[in-house]
């Protein structure tokens, strides 16, 4: 499934082994479970279980967590 299908609130899983982030943004790994806040264009608002935000495209694939 697409990150931009799911819910605000929902904890996911990226599945994709590169995901897509902007150009200054902080490096995301292969199968971190995240938080989306937000779809805001191209990429997300989210965090990750330390509270830091992330920004994946909003097209990256991902998996829902519990």
């Amino acid at each position: 499934m697409k990150l931009y299908e799911l819910s605000r609130g929902k904890k996911f899983r990226l599945v994709s082994k590169d995901p897509v982030t902007p150009v200054a943004a902080r490096e995301l790994e292969y199968g971190d479970v995240l938080t989306l806040h937000n779809i805001d264009g191209m990429y997300s608002y989210c965090t990750d279980k330390e509270d830091n935000v992330v920004h994946p495209a909003a097209f990256s694939d991902v998996e829902e967590v519990g």
